[in-house]
């Protein structure tokens, strides 16, 4: 289901709770008109592993056409990352 008029059809007309699968590009509907239509689960399936493969091609991309290395500036640090390691974020 990738509009949310049909999204809500189908939370309205059926008993069980809706799952919808989110992720997939051009499907961005937010949580909360998903949740006022009735969903009761999303699922974002494999996006974001394919999210944080596609950020690994293109800076792999920009290192092999311009030799640049902008890329790391949308990197997150070590600190950070340890944090959600120990689940403190």
């Amino acid at each position: 289901m990738h509009d949310l008029e049909t999204i809500r059809t189908v939370c309205a007309t059926v008993t069980k709770p809706v799952n919808v699968v989110k992720g997939m590009s051009g499907a961005n509907i937010s949580f909360e008109r998903l949740e006022d239509a009735g969903v009761k689960r999303i699922s974002v399936g494999s996006a974001l592993s394919r999210a944080a493969f596609g950020a690994l091609v293109r800076a792999a991309k920009e290192i092999k056409a311009r030799g640049t290395f902008t890329f790391s500036s949308q990197a997150i640090g070590f600190s950070e990352m340890e944090e959600y390691f120990e689940g403190n974020k």
